[in-house]
């Protein structure tokens, strides 16, 4: 046992305090000012007259350092490690507006995804079509997406198509087809050549010849619930004289779907049946349907089910959802949602915007409000006019009348422009 080593004389013990209280006090300093530039703490410094500068672009750069090492993970020959690496590119895509960094490297993440399609499996070309529909996302409207998606739609759809691929990948990649195409398709040949391939997979939930619903395992369901899913969205951009066709060729046999096991199916389904509606009046307002009475009572008996076999939990998101659904089809009442974010308010106010603000929450998680924010394609989906810059000072709040008149406008002259834009798109043919 080594001997005790004799003491030394040092301060006193109060110097001694003292002394590591100077010590405490640096070290707790440190730490504070490391929490202060982290990006949550970002905002608050600005507001407070600190200069946040050196931090923003230490962090920036640190983030892009770890996206460009992410990205060449993605060639590596561990499976786990390319999703690994997928996984972490599409989180950082969906919490950030990242412009800069992914229009330098747009052929490169292009060909990340493209090369985890074709290689990869199940999770891999999940995760990989994930990310194609973020890639849309951060380049925005214009020739840079219009031409990722080029490249990206043969191989998502082949995929969707292949039956022998995991039913999780097919769904992912219906998913991200709706979603890419409701993003950056040209043109509106493109858009009913996807909404033929998504019909291709959830007609298999029809009614089979005897008139029963055909039996899916879960997986298969979800599948054919995103495959509806993305079908319904692209009904959204539809020109008006084509939903008058496709209410006489789709709209009696949506109702099959409303007899599904599965609740999101259902829902899905319930959803599309009102936006049927929604449209339709738009050119006629006393539109009911070949069969509205029927329809009626199906759906009245889902707003009300209270069947002890199904989940609590489920039994009340479909009494809501059907309730809103009825009330659109006997009553011409859209449903009304205010979602605020930051000093702003987006108003869902039809079945369309609802649809459309629903996938891309979906897309983007907890990131939404950001890029709703900052994200100029975003923005431009739902009339929300360029960026706001805040500044030092902040920003002043208007008025919410101020803000619904805004939007108001706004939407009445972007569904007229993008009315005569898809009348021009439908007269090709």
């Amino acid at each position: 046992m080594p001997r005790r080593k004799p003491k030394k004389k040092g301060p006193a013990k109060g110097a001694e305090r003292d002394h590591a209280s100077e010590g405490d006090t640096e070290e707790t300093a440190s730490i504070t000012s490391s929490h202060m530039s982290e990006p949550d703490s970002i905002e608050e410094a600005t507001l407070n007259g600190q200069d946040t500068t050196v931090d923003e672009t230490d962090a920036q750069e640190l983030l892009e350092e770890k996206m460009r090492d992410n990205l060449d993970g993605t060639t590596q020959k561990s499976v786990q490690g390319r999703r690994t690496c997928l996984e972490n590119l599409r989180t950082a895509f969906t919490r950030k507006y990242l412009l800069d960094f992914v229009s330098d490297r747009k052929m490169t993440i292009s060909d990340c995804v493209e090369r985890c399609l074709k290689k990869g499996k199940g999770e891999e070309q999940s995760l990989a079509a994930n990310l194609g529909v973020l890639l849309l996302i951060q380049l925005g409207a214009g020739d840079e997406s219009e031409e990722a998606f080029k490249t990206l739609q043969p191989l998502l759809k082949v995929t969707l198509l292949d039956k022998t691929a995991a039913v999780k990948a097919r769904a992912s990649c219906a998913f991200a087809l709706g979603v890419g195409c409701f993003l950056a398709a040209e043109e509106f040949e493109v858009v009913v050549d996807t909404m033929t391939t998504l019909e291709q997979i959830f007609s298999e939930s029809y009614h089979k010849g005897d008139g029963t619903s055909p039996s899916h395992t879960a997986n298969v369901t979800m599948l054919h619930c995103a495959a509806l899913s993305s079908w319904t969205l692209l009904l959204s951009i539809t020109p008006p004289s084509r939903v008058i066709q496709m209410v006489e060729s789709h709209l009696p046999r949506l109702p099959d779907l409303l007899e599904s096991e599965d609740v999101n199916l259902r829902i899905v389904a319930g959803e599309a049946i009102a936006m049927f509606y929604e449209l339709a009046r738009e050119d006629d307002e006393e539109f009911e349907g070949d069969d509205m009475d029927n329809l009626v009572l199906k759906l009245r008996d889902l707003a009300t089910d209270s069947n002890k076999y199904r989940a609590k939990k489920d039994r009340r998101h479909q009494r809501s959802s059907f309730r809103d659904i009825i009330r659109t089809i006997e009553e011409n009442d859209a449903p009304y949602e205010i979602i605020k974010f930051g000093t702003e308010e987006l108003e869902l106010d039809s079945w369309v915007r609802r649809r459309q603000y629903g996938v891309l929450r979906e897309v983007l998680g907890s990131g939404t409000n950001i890029h709703l924010t900052e994200n100029p394609l975003l923005r431009d989906v739902f009339g929300l006019g360029a960026p706001i810059l805040i500044g030092p000072g902040g920003v002043k709040k208007i008025s919410r009348f101020e803000r619904h008149q805004c939007n108001s406008a706004a939407f009445k002259a972007r569904t007229k422009v993008r009315s005569k834009q898809r009348d021009k798109r439908v007269a090709v043919y």
